[in-house]
């Protein structure tokens, strides 16, 4: 289909929509009994693991209570909106979702403890061993794990979750799904998206470790939160003395014992982590009979001002450029769930292979497993953490930042209503999280910067947001509100720019703010056969790809212009198409790359 019969499908065949069910290779090549096999917590693992992934019962009812019979197999970790899933239906705000499956237990070891695992189950969920109630948990994007020891049983036991999700009808943090999806808003999902998993552990057990590079002192700082079983008084838990071995390239650098749960380690002669040497240190943690590896990269990051008095980033103390693309994470067979480790690969790979060495993480949270080979093959990351509340006004935080920017600047995020924040408990939520994710995620050298709120999508108070942030994590940069309602704090004066001229302003605060263009660009190119939907979402549209190669380089000049008068970063706008939208670098079953030449700054 040529651009301008889609366009003209959108404007007069709404009645007759036709969708075109995409697949990647690695949906194409799906094996049900090894659906993301890896171990999903690279920055934690241990070795006596047990993934749960694979086909389970399901039911969707309007009745709270658990089902007498299901509807039939559901491949997890893919949503029910998912064609990778067997089921491809959407789940109402007034349907519960129910998921079960038996859980085989050979033998009870003792002093043992066993822990059940879930990435991510979007939205409420409950779960059930053997019909006991065990756990509940909100929110779509985070994971829990919980001790199920007590609840087992020798032999068959049944695994029950029961879900709901309210999507955009409710303040729960939702990111961009939408259950009447279009233009830039995509498919809503729903249940289990990320992998589950169990494993044994000892009864004093390493619960989590928080590794912070500490570059000028060239040390790293390893803090470790040890369980503390109820009988054992907190002398008998540090009794156990903590040995860290530290790994270069294969080779043990040192080997560090002691009592203490925080220790400063020196690491001599370090090699700096970057894009373009992700050199990574591996570390092996030993308490008592738990033993868990780890890793960590030495890098340091921060805005200051260079040679010319200009506020610029610097990486490993020089100014370095952050040539970025907004990557939002979504699959045309997976949806939320990328169908394999190597699909996510691929992704971080071709973006650097078309001359990008960040990527925006863009309002949503991937598996720990995304971030671990970021780290590896070297990507910087910004994260954004995930936008909430309720209906908000399209007009003042959509239309007129858009059209006339540098008014909403003005608007401060006080007012709960503008931005769709009335609900308290929606607020007080969505900070629970935003701490989570920080804690979650610290141990990623990749990640360089956090990005709390994005044109305004549920912000507010950005300013004690940033504080929070910083309280937590003081070794990477806040961008506190990307695009617009900038309220003056964080470290960037951030802009969204896709239809007016591009120029560089310095920030004008004297809060020493690095000035990035935050999203731009966002051309469209619609490839029949390799697009989802016959709708054409972009800022601007090119016919041929040939013609979008060409105003790509000439954006690319401009940049490198703005580059050389202050500009600290770009992000553009995207890696890939994602259903209406064919503005991405690679059509939305990755089988396409639109372009032939890098586009470097």
């Amino acid at each position: 289909m040529k651009v301008k019969d889609a366009i003209r499908t959108l404007l007069f065949k709404k009645k007759d929509i036709v969708f075109n069910q995409l697949y990647t290779k690695w949906g194409s090549e799906l094996k049900a009994d090894k659906v993301l096999m890896e171990y999903p917590r690279p920055q934690l693992k241990r070795k006596d693991y047990r993934i749960l992934n694979g086909y389970w019962n399901y039911s969707i009812s309007k009745k709270k209570d658990k089902p007498d019979t299901y509807d039939g197999k559901i491949l997890v970790p893919f949503s029910p909106e998912s064609v990778l899933s067997g089921v491809n239906r959407q789940i109402q705000p007034d349907e519960v979702l129910w998921y079960e499956r038996m859980l085989d237990i050979d033998i009870l070891p003792k002093k043992k403890r066993c822990t059940l695992h879930f990435g991510a189950v979007d939205q409420i969920c409950e779960l059930f061993i053997n019909k006991h109630s065990v756990i509940k948990h909100v929110g779509g994007y985070l994971p829990y794990s919980v001790d199920i020891t007590d609840y087992l049983l020798e032999g068959d036991n049944i695994l029950t979750v029961r879900v709901q999700d309210s999507s955009d009808t409710s303040y729960h943090s939702r990111g961009k799904q939408k259950l009447k999806r279009g233009g830039m808003f995509y498919t809503a999902q729903s249940g289990i998206w990320q992998s589950v998993w169990l494993e044994w552990v000892p009864d004093i057990h390493i619960k989590s470790l928080i590794i912070t590079p500490l570059v000028d002192e060239s040390k790293v700082r390893i803090s470790i939160d040890i369980n503390r079983p109820d009988n054992l008084s907190y002398n008998e838990v540090i009794s156990n003395i903590i040995t860290v071995d530290i790994y270069d390239e294969g080779n043990k650098i040192l080997s560090y014992k002691t009592k203490k749960s925080v220790m400063d380690i020196p690491i001599p002669d370090f090699i700096y982590w970057s894009p373009e040497n992700p050199h990574l240190y591996q570390v092996i943690i030993k308490v008592g009979e738990d033993v868990v590896s780890s890793y960590f990269g030495m890098r340091k990051v921060e805005v200051k001002e260079d040679e010319e008095g200009i506020n610029r980033i610097f990486l490993n103390n020089k100014p370095y450029f952050q040539n970025g693309l907004l990557d939002q994470g979504y699959w045309p067979d997976g949806l939320y769930t990328a169908p394999s480790d190597d699909a996510m690969i691929f992704d971080i790979e071709q973006a650097k292979a078309l001359g990008f060495n960040m990527l925006r993480k863009h309002i949503k949270i991937e598996p720990l497993r995304w971030y671990y080979h970021c780290d590896r093959l070297g990507m910087l990351v910004w994260q954004d953490m995930v936008n909430g509340g309720e209906k908000d006004n399209k007009l003042l935080v959509g239309y007129l930042p858009t059209l006339f920017p540098g008014i909403s600047d003005k608007i401060k995020d006080n007012n709960y209503r503008l931005f769709g924040r009335k609900n308290e408990e929606g607020r007080n939520q969505w900070l629970r999280e935003c701490e989570e994710t920080v804690r979650l995620l610290y141990n990623s050298p990749s990640i360089v910067a956090w990005v709390p709120f994005n044109e305004g999508w549920g912000q507010f108070g950005a300013n004690r947001v940033t504080s929070l942030i910083q309280s937590i994590d003081k070794t990477r940069l806040v961008d506190q509100a990307s695009g617009w309602y900038d309220q003056k704090g964080g470290d960037f004066m951030s802009i969204h720019n896709y239809f007016h001229p591009l120029k560089y302003t310095p920030d004008k605060t004297g809060n020493n703010r690095a000035v990035v263009l935050s999203e731009l660009g966002g051309y469209a190119c619609y490839i029949p056969k390799h697009s989802y939907s016959p709708f054409v979402y972009g800022y601007r549209v090119y016919m041929q790809t040939k013609d979008l190669e060409k105003a790509l380089l000439k954006l690319y000049k401009d940049i490198e212009r703005l580059k050389n008068e202050g500009l600290s970063a770009v992000v553009y706008t995207q890696l890939s198409d994602i259903e209406d939208e064919v503005n991405g670098l690679f059509t939305y079953d990755r089988k396409v790359c639109k372009i032939t030449k890098q586009l470097k700054v």
